[in-house]
């Protein structure tokens, strides 16, 4: 039997930035001034895969995948970290993207020095199957028509995405990835790789996640996605030749912006100001900055998603079940990585009922589990900004489960003749 989980909770919030508010996520938040990011500029590239079956049994001759690395393989090829996004996210984890000059989604937690250290880690993410950001997905086209797949693409589910990056490791020659973390979907994806591949990994680090959803988190993602379908430019997923379904997808990012964050902090950013003074177009006389907020917050995502994308992404998760009515010993025999488990007071999302839950099933079939509830007062998005104690906890796990794979790695020849 594994010793007790080490429980944390810790109160604090983020530091201030130069550019950009420190309760922000880089994704979407407008830039104050041009930003720097330490990584300089950094460019994902695209990688063809052969011979790739779906979950639901649908056999696609080859699959893109488009993914960024960041820092240098060591020679044992022991130090590859496995960074999994979430379900707006994309490959660009960090870094300056020479074409829009934005950050990566995660600049704030990947770099020298950072929460993942690539002075020290080599960083892999990819984007999804089932993506839109360079990765095979309803928006590409089907060899087999010479038209875009549209809703006519297949079914996806998280384990689809973990074995599309399976192949990734093999295309870049990496048997075993030391650390593979991410929230909340990413989250998800991290738990398939330890339970489906689990000689394939050394440490598992599932942000703000579940092993399957709530009924709460299902309507979420239903609204969502009835405000894609009942936008009448949707036609059934053939849009792409026309006016695409922006109004719909724009009111399904704005719901899920909602779910992101807390009370506090809504009320911290907005409370019941004002944007501006009516104008003789409004409706109403007054327009307050919440309203503002999420508006802009739906007109950046409808340049970057496409709404199929996210009709099959959001099932993917509604579809997910880590366990799926099996005993958790059942699904954890054979698991050999050792876990960090990280959730958020704040987060009424994914929240940390969820995470204990996971927790425990984890201690009841002997995994080695260290588990940190932070009180951080923003909500799900607080893996995602400036978050100094979410930040040290997770860089020292990662440094210390690496110091003593090391350690033990160089111990075993003089062991094995003692």
């Amino acid at each position: 039997m594994q010793d007790d989980p080490i429980v944390l909770n810790i109160s604090g919030s983020g530091s201030s930035s130069v550019n950009i508010v420190d309760d922000h996520d880089l994704q979407d938040s407008a830039l104050e001034t041009e930003y720097f990011s330490e990584l300089g500029q950094t460019s994902a590239g695209i990688v063809e895969l052969p011979g790739f079956r779906t979950q639901s049994g649908h056999l696609f001759d080859k699959i893109q995948l488009s993914f960024l690395t960041i820092g240098t393989l060591s020679p044992e090829k022991d130090n590859a970290v496995l960074v999994c996004h979430a379900l707006s996210g994309n490959a660009h984890v960090a870094g300056t993207d020479p074409d829009t000059g934005r950050p990566g989604w995660w600049d704030f937690h990947v770099g020298p020095g950072k929460t993942v250290d690539t002075d020290r880690f080599f960083v892999i993410c990819a984007n999804v199957i089932g993506g839109c950001n360079g990765s095979l997905g309803p928006s590409s086209i089907n060899p087999a028509t010479g038209r875009r797949y549209g809703m006519s693409f297949p079914p996806i589910t998280i384990r689809d995405m973990v074995t599309a990056q399976v192949q990734l490791l093999d295309y870049l020659g990496i048997q075993k990835v030391f650390a593979a973390l991410g929230g909340s979907m990413g989250g998800m994806q991290a738990l398939s790789l330890a339970v489906d591949y689990p000689d394939r990994l050394h440490a598992c680090i599932p942000l703000a996640t579940s092993m399957a959803h709530s009924a709460m988190q299902i309507a979420f993602n239903e609204v969502g996605r009835q405000a894609i379908v009942t936008d009448p430019n949707w036609k059934s997923g053939d849009y792409y030749e026309s006016s695409r379904p922006e109004h719909g997808l724009a009111v399904a990012r704005m719901v899920g912006h909602v779910t992101y964050l807390s009370e506090y902090a809504m009320r911290l950013k907005f409370g019941r100001k004002q944007q501006r003074p009516a104008v003789p177009e409004d409706i109403f006389p007054m327009f307050f900055t919440v309203e503002s907020y999420l508006q802009h917050q739906g007109e950046s995502f409808v340049k970057r998603f496409d709404p199929n994308s996210y009709l099959i992404i959001t099932k993917a998760l509604d579809m997910f079940d880590l366990l799926d009515g099996r005993h958790a010993s059942e699904v954890f025999r054979n698991v050999k990585s050792r876990f960090l488990i990280v959730s958020f007071e704040s987060d009424w999302l994914y929240s940390p009922a969820q995470s204990r839950e996971l927790v425990r099933a984890l201690k009841r079939s002997n995994m080695a589990v260290t588990y940190c509830n932070l009180d951080t007062p923003y909500g799900h998005d607080s893996f995602l900004i400036k978050n100094p104690e979410f930040s040290r906890i997770v860089r020292n796990f990662l440094y210390a489960e690496y110091r003593n794979l090391r350690e033990a790695r160089d111990e075993t020849p003089a062991l094995a003749h003692s």
